[in-house]
This record gives structure tokens, C-alpha cells and sequence, in this order.
């Protein structure tokens, strides 16, 4: 539930019922499972073709059980989120963060300055390669590479940490873009 008073998005939201099947059910089992329907969707939906692209690549990279955590995963959101200044993904991913890494001060923290936050090692490389993927992905070489390594990444963690970070970039500009507010039901989830 969003505040009446603000609309989900800047462009048209469509009618639910006048949806195609797969994105209704799509929308359908979120909402089974969350309890609400997050805004994201509701905005996506009006660009159906888009909106399959995305959350496929979306679950692709998140849903996965191999490599980085779930806990990581959403780490990723929250900081590059917080970096691209997108309050949707903060708030709605911090949630998610807060329930899979079991701790209600993480993602607050993340989000606002993840080099003060309670982090391993090893989360803090994830995270310095996540920042400069989002301001100064040009700039990456061996050395950022290395330095992952010695932190016990994969080959294919550094590629997951890249393409989070990348992913994020996209859906924080659009989200903006869009003025998309994140849902009310986000804020306390997790903090208990």
C-alpha cells in the first residue's frame, strides 16, 4: 500500500485485469507471498516484454543458490542502491537484507556508509568492487580482480558481484526515473 496521496509511478499503470496471464500470475504470487504487491511491478507492467526481460534477469541473478549468499546478494542492492541515491531499492531490498542476513541494523547501515558498517573482510571487497562497478566501472582491472580473489571470491562471484551491481544501476535509474515510491510495508519488515 503506498500513500494515497502519492502515485506508484510518473507513467501509466495499467489495468490488473487487462494484464497478459504470465505477468498476472507473476504479480499474483509476489503478493501471495510478500503480503502486498510491491510498486515496482505495478510500474513495470505497462511495458509487458520489458517487464518479462527484467525480472528474468532480475531472479536470475538473485534467486541463485549458487555462490555469493542471498545475504550478499541483497548486500549488493542495498549499497549501490544507497550510492545511487534510489530510495525504492533501499528501503524495499533493505528489507529483504534484514530478513535473509537475520540482522535488523544491516541494511541501514549499508544503504548510509557501508565502510562504517558491521562487515567481514571479505564483504567489505565485495563491496569496494560493487561501488566502483557503479561509479567507475572504466577503471576496474587486475588488480580489483586480485584483490577479490585473495578475499576468497570465484571467478563467477566477481562476475554475480559485477552484475548485481550493474543490474541495480539500470533498476535504480528507472525506478527514479519513474518516481516510484517504495511500499509502506517495506519499511518495518525485518526489524523485529
Amino acid at each position: 500500500m503506498t500513500n494515497a496521496a502519492q502515485p506508484i509511478s510518473r507513467f501509466p499503470i495499467p489495468d490488473f485485469a487487462s494484464l497478459p496471464d504470465d505477468i498476472r500470475q507473476a504479480i499474483e504470487k509476489v503478493a501471495e507471498k510478500s503480503g502486498f504487491v510491491p510498486n515496482v511491478f505495478l510500474a513495470l507492467a505497462h511495458r509487458p516484454a520489458e517487464f518479462r526481460a527484467f525480472f528474468a534477469y532480475h531472479d536470475a541473478l538473485m534467486d541463485s543458490d549458487e555462490g555469493l549468499s542471498k545475504a550478499e546478494r541483497e548486500m549488493i542492492v542495498v549499497a549501490t542502491s544507497g550510492i545511487n541515491q534510489c530510495q525504492y531499492c533501499v528501503v524495499a531490498h533493505g528489507a529483504i537484507l534484514r530478513i535473509r542476513a537475520k540482522n535488523p541494523l544491516i541494511a541501514d547501515q549499508v544503504a548510509i556508509n557501508w565502510r562504517k558498517a558491521d562487515l567481514t573482510a571479505r564483504q567489505r571487497a565485495m563491496l569496494t568492487y560493487a561501488e566502483k562497478v557503479t561509479l567507475n566501472a572504466q577503471q576496474i582491472g587486475d588488480g580489483d580482480h586480485q584483490a577479490l580473489r585473495e578475499a576468497g571470491f570465484s571467478a563467477d562471484e566477481i562476475w554475480d558481484i559485477g552484475a548485481i551491481a550493474a543490474f541495480f544501476g539500470m533498476s535504480n535509474r528507472l525506478v527514479n526515473a519513474g518516481d516510484i515510491p517504495p511500499n509502506q510495508e517495506f519499511y518495518m519488515l525485518g526489524r523485529a
